[in-house]
């Protein structure tokens, strides 16, 4: 599987963004993905993840209210709806599949992940 991100940009505290990521193959619908973020100096974190059939995503505590995740099988592709963006979201963003099918276990840890988009820089300025 290979995944590409986009949508990244800098944006004014308060504003919105969204992030795509699309997904190379036939069996997209079966993975759980996940977003995970980077800022300089700091180590990646979880931000958001989703399970194959969609149900109960999991959010960080500090983008749960703030951002969404969804996807849609039909286009391979997964998105990150960021809204009320605030200068301590600034990082970049990397989409991620867990490369287990039809897992309802919904992990939080990047170790679970096996593939990686190329990551997409989000910057929010004060």
């Amino acid at each position: 599987v290979q995944l590409q991100a986009s949508g990244g940009g800098l944006v004014q505290a308060g504003g919105s963004l969204r992030l795509s990521c699309a997904a190379s193959g036939r069996t997209f619908s079966r993975y759980g993905m996940a977003w995970f973020r980077q800022a300089p100096g700091k180590d990646r974190e979880f931000v958001a993840a989703i399970r194959w059939s969609s149900v109960m995503p999991s959010y960080a505590d500090s983008v749960r209210g703030r951002f969404t995740i969804s996807r849609d099988n039909a286009k391979n592709t997964v998105y990150l709806q960021m809204n009320s963006l605030k200068p301590e979201d600034t990082a970049v963003y990397y989409c991620a599949a867990d490369g287990s099918g039809y897992r309802d276990y919904l992990s939080l840890s990047f170790l679970d992940y096996e593939y990686w988009g190329q990551g997409t820089q989000v910057t929010v300025s004060s």
